[in-house]
């Protein structure tokens, strides 16, 4: 059945089970690539496979020309855990500076209403794909991320490191979505007729650098690892056999195995289904999965219009080479590690090294 988001404020034995499913291929047929991507024909595929009494909610990330984009994690949890915000206030939703669009399509809310995932998607450059790993980037904010930005005049790094330290921390820092399961369908396109029989790049003219017995994974599947361990690590559960890798298109061009030729193709959609019907026997056994203290669903941005002031304030100090006492930027500044001052912070540091306007580093020799 269509997601009904309002089931989430009913209790857990009267809302039905949840399951969100997610096309992570970057392709969409409303930008460059003119084509959708395999990975939205195996979403559609699973929502329609799945048990119809279920709540069936799906998204694809691909890269739609003139929408918002995920914006990359700004890395706060690097300066302090009680920085790194549940869910992330680095951005917002509708933000014309910095359009986002896990705000933008509510996504922290609709992984907090579900019971499970299902994450589909293609194997680019031994890797998941882009649009992928900066969604789970975003998400390091449900491993421990501050629920309660009040606590931090909303971004204050200073007020961050001091909540980490105090015994309330403890209390507030936990796995938000900690009980879900999570599963990953992963695939490739089997070299798209570019590798020889010595299993190297056809077009490469050092093939002595290039050595196919060392490459990274004798399963390709592991090419999707770092999230599956991201969601084992914030507690959610990816049991093994609902983490699996496909290869088709062997031998063809990239433009002979496109969503429209996977039925032509032996055993894909029956690998696939046999996929989606082990994962809807996992979710099934498990049930629907109790919300956590502090919820994505409903969370109210607070206002924080007077905080904004006094970050700007404390930015203009950094920008002048006087930040504040006590501070990291002011122990990094003592001690000479990042020359990171200067009124125009969008000035790149090429720009600078090739400007002779520019002083040298102070520890430079003349």
């Amino acid at each position: 059945m269509r997601p009904d988001d309002r089931n989430g404020d009913k209790p857990i034995d009267e809302r039905p089970l949840r399951v969100l499913v997610i096309a992570g291929s970057d392709r969409r047929q409303y930008n460059c690539p003119g084509v959708d991507s395999k990975a939205r024909a195996f979403m559609l595929r699973m929502a329609d496979r799945l048990p119809a009494e279920w709540e069936i909610d799906y998204e694809d990330l691909g890269n739609v020309y003139g929408r918002s984009i995920i914006r990359s994690c700004n890395a706060c949890v690097s300066t302090s855990m009680a920085l790194c915000c549940w869910p992330c206030n680095c951005y917002g939703p509708d933000d014309r500076r910095e359009p986002d669009l896990m705000w933008d399509l509510d996504l922290y809310a609709r992984l907090d209403l579900a019971d499970a995932w299902a994450i589909i998607g293609p194997v680019n450059w031994y890797a998941p794909s882009s649009n992928l790993k900066l969604m789970f980037d975003r998400l390091v904010c449900m491993s421990g991320g501050n629920p309660r930005e009040e606590l931090i005049d909303h971004k204050d790094p200073e007020l961050a490191m001091r909540l980490e330290r105090s015994p309330e921390w403890r209390e507030l820092s936990r796995n938000h979505l900690e009980g879900r399961t999570a599963a990953f369908w992963c695939y490739g396109d089997g070299g798209g007729a570019e590798v020889g029989e010595d299993g190297r790049p056809l077009v490469l003219r050092h093939p002595a650098w290039f050595d196919p017995a060392r490459e990274p994974f004798a399963d390709d599947r592991d090419a999707y690892g770092p999230l599956v361990w991201q969601c084992r690590y914030s507690g959610i559960e990816v049991p093994d056999e609902l983490w699996r890798h496909q290869e088709f298109g062997q031998d063809r061009t990239y433009s002979e195995n496109q969503a429209e030729h996977l039925a032509d193709q032996p055993g894909v959609y029956a690998a696939f289904d046999g996929w989606v019907d082990a994962f809807a026997r996992f979710v099934g056994a498990n049930g629907r999965v109790p919300a956590g203290r502090h919820r994505a669903h409903g969370h109210q941005r607070p206002a924080h219009r007077w905080q904004d002031l006094k970050l700007a304030w404390r930015d203009r100090r950094m920008r002048l080479g006087v930040p504040r006492a006590g501070s990291s930027p002011a122990a990094q500044q003592e001690q000479g590690l990042n020359h990171d001052t200067g009124w125009n912070t969008h000035r790149s540091e090429g720009e600078k090294l090739r400007d002779p306007r520019t002083d040298r580093r102070p520890d430079e020799k003349r």
